[in-house]
């Protein structure tokens, strides 16, 4: 006999949620924890230096010393370009003329500005003898704007100063920085210090997007190896803020090294490790503090134009996307369609996309309790992501029509080119240069104004 067989349409039929989906979920989960863990690692890494500021005793004790004993303190060249920097020039110098325990010499170069910047550091010069007004010479072909103002001032420093301290004209130093920088360049034996400021936000487009600097610094790059393994490839910096002695800079070939580049906060450490200098990174948080960018629009327009040198360079803008777009963008997004029906996923993809939900926001918390970010920013995580994603593949649409791109009303062609991760950067190419010449001291400018503060908004955070 034939064994009895139920009607097909009675047969209880296993339905497997999710296929495609769920695989979808548990890879936000593992992209979610791998800058997760990572930055978790680098926590304890990426540290303040150690010295802090001068104790009121050690301070008194310092003040009781002879008048001979004066010649100890680190003798520094500030430098400063500045390119139309009219609205915050002023509180720059204000704050870095507070600077304690340095014998400083502050020396701006007004690079070609249309704003009054040179009359008011002219005038800041009038009141201060330590401040030093520069011109900068024509721009050379193959140069970017910066790396050119850089070297120019380079050369222009008293040259009997060994420690060069280069900073954007947004930076604000505490009165500590520089002494407490010096030490920690010192006691780590390091040819190049970076170091990270706090970056100052006003929008809630830079809250969410600015912050990402440490997010991607501190989510993908190793730094306990990097400090052991001394290829260019681990090398990593803050064009906000370098500190070096002019020994390392002339052997590293100094900014001729990077001089077509828009990235010197990942080009300049890759040279100096090219040219067999060592180079660190610490959070400055409680050092300095810079508003990098106002608005939107300012924000795309400045992290594109040297975006292909970094996440944005073909052969790593597929892996940033992934991880990024998958573990940062999409869980909220995911959980949202799988609320309203539009997905299905099984519990434990449903959990995975909660967990890696979780990492993205717990990770940015922790990035902005230990380094005094913008909790607003927190909140906008996701899409602060997508935006910083928009911003690489534009970079890089730009970059493969051959449009150049623009800064400071300058248009430059090409960018450097950008390693891959394995790759070697070729040292410096130039020979010994001769220091330029330093041109006669130019007469005060008459009628102009007075050096005060006059800042952009949000431009005034402090430094504490």
């Amino acid at each position: 006999m034939t064994p009895f067989a139920p009607p097909l349409a009675d047969v209880p039929v296993a339905v497997t949620t999710g296929g495609v989906a769920d695989w979808i979920a548990w890879g936000a989960l593992v992209c979610s924890a791998l800058p997760a863990g990572l930055t978790l690692l680098n926590l304890f890494a990426f540290r303040p230096p150690k010295t802090g500021e001068t104790t009121s005793a050690a301070q008194a004790s310092r003040e009781r010393q002879p008048p001979e004993r004066a010649e100890r303190l680190p003798r520094l060249s500030l430098l400063i370009p500045a390119r139309n920097e009219a609205a915050g020039i002023g509180e720059c110098l204000h704050a870095a003329l507070s600077s304690k325990e340095v014998d400083l010499e502050i020396v701006v170069l007004d690079d070609h500005s249309t704003d009054g910047t040179g009359e008011i550091v002219a005038a800041a010069a009038r009141e201060d003898g330590r401040v030093r007004l520069e011109q900068a010479p024509p721009l050379p072909a193959g140069w970017c704007g910066k790396q050119w103002a850089c070297r120019t001032l380079a050369d222009r420093a008293d040259p009997s100063r060994d420690v060069l301290c280069f900073i954007d004209a947004d930076v604000r130093l505490a009165p500590h920085a520089l002494r407490t920088l010096c030490e920690e360049r010192a006691r780590k034996g390091v040819g190049l210090l970076g170091g990270f400021p706090r970056e100052a936000c006003g929008t809630p487009t830079e809250a969410a997007v600015i912050p990402l600097i440490h997010f991607v610094l501190l989510g993908f790059l190793p730094i306990a190896v990097a400090r052991r393994l001394r290829g260019p490839a681990w090398a990593a910096g803050c064009g906000q803020l370098f500190l070096t002695t002019r020994s390392a800079y002339a052997a590293a070939g100094g900014h001729d090294a990077v001089k077509a580049s828009l990235h010197d906060g990942l080009t300049l450490p890759r040279a100096y490790r090219a040219a067999g200098q060592t180079t660190d990174v610490v959070d400055a948080a409680e050092l300095a503090v810079c508003r990098m960018y106002h608005g939107a629009a300012e924000t795309f327009a400045g992290l594109s134009k040297n975006a292909t040198e970094g996440v944005a360079a073909p052969g790593l803008i597929g892996f940033f996307t992934l991880v990024l777009g998958l573990g940062q963008v999409a869980p909220i997004p995911l959980l949202i369609a799988g609320g309203l029906g539009l997905a299905t996923f099984s519990a434990g993809a449903t959990a995975a996309l909660w967990a890696a939900a979780a990492l993205s926001f717990g990770t940015r918390a922790a990035l902005a309790l230990a380094f005094r970010q913008p909790w607003r920013g927190v909140a906008l995580h996701p899409l602060g992501v997508a935006f910083f994603l928009v911003v690489q593949w534009t970079a890089l649409g730009r970059k493969l029509l051959g449009r150049p791109a623009a800064w400071r009303g300058r248009s430059y062609a090409s960018a450097a080119p950008s390693p891959a991760p394995a790759a070697v950067l070729a040292g410096p190419t130039t020979g010994p240069r001769r220091p330029a010449r330093r041109p006669a001291a130019r007469p005060a400018l008459r009628g102009a104004p007075p050096f005060t503060a006059s800042p952009r908004p949000g431009a005034s955070a402090s430094a504490r």
